[in-house]
């Protein structure tokens, strides 16, 4: 007990110092500070603070879609590659409810795949069609990768995520200085071998896509553990049953965005690349002179070009490169 008083006593100036401070700081004098809660802005008066005010008043249909979320209903015919989607079964319509609505109010992420979209779709169209897949695939490109060149944590490449072992498998180059998974075409012939081979498979275009996913072997063990052949029917991961109907949610939203809320003015949308094609056969010791000498920078090059993955290109005998060099 002693020791706390005399504790106490010991930092008793320093609370009278503060309180005279503090006394000198604010006046004795002065007025209360008040704190006030800051009006609501009502965005129906036009105001300084209020932005939105007059893009609401000039077109209050759009507007709404944007501000306001709400729920859309669902069609009531569903087709995947001409194969029809029952969409009188519960569970199957509440899973493509849920992949409509996520991607509809996932705003900036929808809003740049419909912009890639128009740029990348028009190359990754007639090559499917080549190959004689159906069209809609192109939908499982941007659900694998937003039509970006992305690299997941298990290293699967570029639009169709490959990995290194399928891509080679499947025809694509993959050495130091090129990785042809970073090309959208090249990509594209690979993810259609791989296609068609899982077509052979299975016979039906559904569980073809459900096997990119999950590989066919873990789609053929799923359909004879559970002595079903029908995806919708499995009982599969997570990330495998909602992989269809999020496959399902970009066609619908993409095929008419409007209908969703999503306005975006064509002048806004991404265009196709203009490019002529420079054939190589021999190795470039300098990317960078290249560049250079095509009237066009080093990053210009890369940008067009990404699968050449360092600053030179080795060709073996028999190769050909096909370089794009924009117009």
């Amino acid at each position: 007990m002693k020791n706390n008083f005399r504790a106490f006593l010991q930092f008793l100036p320093w609370i009278f110092l503060l309180a005279y401070f503090g006394y000198k700081e604010f006046g004795a004098n002065d007025s209360p500070v008040i704190y006030e809660l800051q009006p609501q802005i009502n965005v129906n008066e036009p105001t300084a603070e209020n932005p939105l005010t007059e893009t609401i008043r000039a077109n209050p249909t759009e507007m709404a879609a944007f501000t306001n979320a709400k729920s859309w209903p669902l069609p009531t015919e569903l087709y995947f590659a001409s194969e029809a989607v029952n969409m009188e079964v519960w569970d199957i319509r509440e899973r493509f409810d849920r992949e409509l609505h996520i991607n509809t109010y996932w705003h900036n992420n929808t809003i740049f795949m419909i912009k890639r979209a128009n740029r990348w779709l028009p190359a990754i169209e007639p090559i499917l069609a080549k190959y004689g897949v159906p069209d809609d695939f192109k939908y499982l490109a941007i659900i694998e990768s937003d039509l970006m060149n992305k690299v997941s944590p298990a290293m699967a490449v570029g639009f169709w995520q490959l990995l290194e072992g399928t891509a080679k498998e499947y025809g694509l180059k993959v050495t130091r200085d090129v990785d042809e998974r970073y090309d959208p075409s090249k990509a594209t012939e690979a993810a259609c071998r791989y296609l068609l081979k899982a077509y052979e498979k299975f016979g039906n275009w559904t569980t073809v896509a459900a096997s990119y996913n999950r590989g066919m072997a873990g789609m053929q063990r799923a359909m004879d553990d559970q002595q079903q052949a029908d995806y919708y029917r499995l009982l599969l991961n997570d990330e495998t049953s909602r992989y269809l109907f999020r496959i399902l949610a970009c066609k619908e939203i993409l095929s008419s965005p409007s209908k969703y809320g999503l306005i975006i003015q064509p002048e806004h949308l991404y265009q196709p690349h203009t490019y002529t094609i420079v054939s190589i056969d021999d190795d470039i010791k300098d990317l960078i002179s290249f560049a250079k000498a095509q009237g066009i920078d080093y990053k210009t090059l890369k940008l067009y070009n990404p699968w050449l993955r360092t600053d030179k290109l080795t060709v073996r005998r028999g190769e050909l490169y096909e370089i794009k060099i924009p117009l």
